[in-house]
């Protein structure tokens, strides 16, 4: 298997991972939370993030690397990336006595090249939850950056960028009524859309 390529600066992506075999990364809902925690510590520094939602075995992100990366040596973000999962796997092998690999190798990550597919990446990470089941409406699910996009609270989330690539916040409303199905799967060299 050859390596991905390392993370560029400016560049917009869709990070992608799930548990080896399949297995739950998120095995209680405290979990999620340290999961962010750990996020927060190692990615915000060398990413911007647009969307995210978490899920029991995998998780998606919209982020856009770093413009001033430029000025850290190539590859850095995605050296962050992987301090990030191996600072949680460490973490849940300890809680849960497993050992090994909690995570894919490598991370799935697909370049973001153009607004529609930035929307179209938004809208299919938000339905996740729904299109595996775990509830009938993803907007009900709480791990996930829908609900904050709608809120006025404060958010880390880069909130008017994308609520501006749907014309609003009424935009961003609809846009998210319109049937999932029509979605697909976004470019997804690992599979990760038939978990």
């Amino acid at each position: 298997m050859t390596s991905p390529s390392p993370l560029q600066p400016g560049v917009f992506y869709h990070i992608y991972n799930r548990g080896t075999n399949r297995e739950d990364i998120f095995i209680e809902g405290r979990n999620y939370d340290y999961f962010m925690q750990l996020y927060i510590k190692y990615i915000e520094p060398v990413a911007e993030t647009y969307a995210y939602c978490l899920l029991k075995n995998h998780f998606h992100l919209l982020v856009r690397v770093d413009p001033k990366g430029l000025e850290r040596p190539l590859g850095s973000a995605s050296g962050a990336f992987s301090n990030f999962f191996n600072a949680y796997a460490k973490a849940i092998n300890k809680a849960y006595g497993r050992t090994g690999s909690l995570f894919q190798h490598p991370f799935g990550r697909t370049p973001v090249l153009t607004q529609p597919y930035l929307m179209q990446a938004v809208r299919y990470i938000h339905f996740n939850p729904q299109k595996h089941g775990l509830v009938s409406d993803f907007r009900a699910w709480p791990y996930s950056s829908y609900r904050a996009h709608l809120s006025t609270q404060a958010t880390r989330l880069r909130r008017d960028d994308v609520l501006e690539w749907f014309g609003g916040r009424e935009g961003f409303i609809i846009a998210h009524q319109e049937d999932p199905k029509g979605l697909g799967d976004l470019e997804d060299p690992k599979g990760l859309g038939d978990l």
